[in-house]
């Protein structure tokens, strides 16, 4: 009898062992899955953020590069700010008259497939000014005229019809101050402006222009 109990003692014993060196080994196995796991995330990331800065890299220097070739080409000036972008091209219009040239579209074309590749989803506002002949309220109209213009041909490349504006700004902000008509100069005040606007827009051109 006495040796009955020893034996089934013993073997509650080892089957509490087994029971316990099953569980450890449960839990271990547990871990180092969870461990790998981590372990796969954080370079699955890392292989990702390393891509993503690459693609960046090419974006900027791609930027970088249309940037230059509106301001050599086509004249263009390029003035970054926070938020926003403002492109200052030499497209100009005749006196007392609101028709894009056709010398100006292939300008107004790589400013629309610019702003299609690098600034998508951005605000766009086409500017329209007059030079300060006739009223002021005959050259606010004309401005404006301009600017729908210009706002029509762009739509009209691609960009995105809800996403572009029209404003004029009559004869503010002239670029030769009192040239009208045929003076020398005046042609300068008869122009348009584009203001791209977008969260970062100003920051990713500052970094493209460096």
């Amino acid at each position: 009898m006495l040796h009955t109990i020893r034996a089934l003692a013993l073997g509650l014993a080892c089957t509490a062992g087994l029971g316990a060196c099953a569980t450890k080994g449960y839990v271990n196995r547990t871990v180092d899955r969870g461990v790998a796991g981590e372990r796969l995330a954080r370079e699955t990331a890392d292989s990702a953020l390393t891509r993503d800065v690459g693609t960046l890299r090419t974006d900027l220097q791609a930027l970088r590069t249309e940037l230059q070739t509106l301001r050599t080409e086509f004249g263009a000036r390029i003035t970054a700010m926070e938020d926003q972008v403002k492109f200052s091209f030499p497209v100009h219009f005749a006196f007392d008259d609101a028709t894009v040239r056709p010398e100006d579209q292939a300008a107004l074309e790589r400013f629309a497939q610019v702003a299609q590749k690098y600034y998508a989803g951005a605000q766009i506002t086409v500017e329209g000014f007059a030079d300060p002949a006739g009223s002021t309220r005959y050259n606010l109209a004309l401005s404006q005229r301009r600017a729908d213009a210009v706002r029509e041909f762009l739509v009209g490349k691609g960009l995105q019809d809800g996403l572009v504006q029209s404003v004029g700004y009559g004869e503010a902000r002239q670029v030769r101050r009192g040239a009208a008509g045929s003076a020398p100069g005046a042609e300068l005040n008869r122009r348009v402006v584009f203001v791209v606007e977008s969260p970062n827009a100003g920051t990713v051109t500052t970094a493209a222009a460096r």
